[in-house]
C-alpha cells in the first residue's frame, strides 16, 4: 500500500526544488533590475547615443534573466558578479551591432595621436588639450568629438568580447588561475598602468577614479564637478586618450 506514495516521493522532492529554483531567479531578477538601468546608464553616457536606451534595457534585461537561469549557486562568486559579466556581454552585444565609423574618423585620430608623439619628442612634456589642438589644427571642441568617437569605437571592440572590466582595466589579465610567469607580467602591466595614471593631470586622474573606481555615471560626475554632461564626457574621452598614449 505504500509503493505508490514512495514513487511519488521523488517526484514532490523534484517538483519542490523545481518551484524554489525558480523562486530565488526571480527574486535575482528583480532586485537587480537597477543594476540593468545602472548598466545602460553608464553606456548611454559614454556612448552619447540615449535614443538607445530603452532597446538596451530590454537586451540588458534579457542578459539578466539568462544569468539567473545559468547561474550556480555552489561556486564561489555572488550573483551580482556574475549578472554584471552577462548584463553588460548583452547591452555591449547590442551595441556592437549597431556601431559604425564615420568617413575620415580613422584618420584624423590618427593624425591627433602622430601629433600627441611628436610635440611630446620635441617638448619632452606632453601637451595641453589647448596646445594639441593648435598643432593639430583644429577647433577644440572639433577635437574633442574626434576623441569621443575614438573612445566610442574603442569601448565597443574591446567590451564585445563580455568583459565585465571597464575599457582601461582590459589591459591587464584576471590574477586567478595565472601561472607564474603570467602573474610577473600581470604585475608588471598593473605597474606601468599605474605609472601612466598618476603621470595624468590632476583634473583626468579624478575623472577616471570617479568613473571606473567610484563607478559614476557622466551625469553623476558632471554633478560632483558642477559641469555640463557633455563636457565631462569630453574630459573623459581626452583622459582616456592621454593614458592610451602613455601605454
Amino acid at each position: 500500500m505504500n509503493q505508490p506514495a514512495k514513487i511519488l516521493e521523488p517526484n514532490i522532492a523534484t517538483a519542490g526544488a523545481y518551484e524554489s529554483r525558480k523562486s530565488m531567479e526571480e527574486q535575482w531578477i528583480l532586485s537587480h533590475i537597477p543594476l540593468v538601468k545602472h548598466l545602460v546608464n553608464k553606456v548611454v553616457g559614454n556612448m552619447g547615443r540615449s535614443a538607445d536606451r530603452e532597446d538596451l534595457i530590454s537586451a540588458g534585461t534579457l542578459g539578466l534573466v539568462k544569468a539567473a537561469q545559468s547561474f550556480d549557486p555552489s561556486r564561489e562568486v555572488a550573483f551580482k558578479t556574475y549578472a554584471y559579466i552577462r548584463v553588460r556581454g548583452s547591452i555591449i552585444d547590442e551595441l556592437r551591432g549597431r556601431s559604425f565609423v564615420p568617413s575620415g574618423v580613422h584618420h584624423q585620430i590618427q593624425t591627433i595621436q602622430e601629433t600627441y608623439r611628436n610635440i611630446v619628442t620635441s617638448d619632452g612634456t606632453p601637451p595641453s588639450d589647448e596646445e594639441l589642438a593648435v598643432a593639430v589644427g583644429l577647433p577644440l571642441e572639433k577635437m574633442y568629438k574626434i576623441l569621443e568617437e575614438a573612445r566610442r569605437q574603442n569601448f565597443i571592440s574591446i567590451h564585445g568580447l563580455g568583459d565585465d572590466q571597464p575599457m582601461v582595466w582590459n589591459l591587464v589579465p584576471q590574477a586567478r588561475g595565472l601561472a607564474p610567469d603570467k602573474e610577473a607580467e600581470r604585475n608588471e602591466m598593473l605597474a606601468v598602468l599605474s605609472q601612466a595614471i598618476t603621470e595624468l593631470p590632476q583634473r583626468d586622474r579624478y575623472i577616471l577614479v570617479l568613473y571606473y573606481e567610484r563607478d559614476l555615471t557622466m551625469k553623476e560626475i558632471a554633478e560632483v564637478l558642477s559641469v555640463t554632461e557633455s563636457r565631462v564626457s569630453q574630459l573623459h574621452a581626452s583622459a582616456l586618450f592621454k593614458l592610451s598614449m602613455k601605454l
